[in-house]
């Protein structure tokens, strides 16, 4: 049972999304537990938002670049605020 929940990291994926105040926009990723906020940058590039000198929030605390989706326990269905600090 323990190397089933290993191994689901690599399969389950999770639908977030991310909420830009100054545009007023909502953008919907899917996520793997494993992967980081700098991966998360990557999907919204894709996406065509520029993310790169915004930093990412949730449940009041900035997120570093290298965190892990699973370490910050964002789930499925989560929002994450990315927005300038001043």
């Amino acid at each position: 049972m323990d190397k089933l929940r290993r191994l689901s990291i690599y399969w389950v994926k999770y639908e977030i999304l991310i909420h830009l105040p100054e545009d007023c926009q909502m953008f919907s990723v899917l996520v793997r537990p494993k992967d980081t906020i700098k991966d998360l940058r990557v999907h919204l590039v894709k996406q065509g938002v520029s993310s790169w000198k915004k930093h990412f929030f949730y449940n009041g605390r900035q997120l570093g670049e290298y965190e892990t989706i699973k370490n910050v326990n964002v789930k499925d269905g989560s929002v994450l605020l990315l927005q300038n600090v001043s």
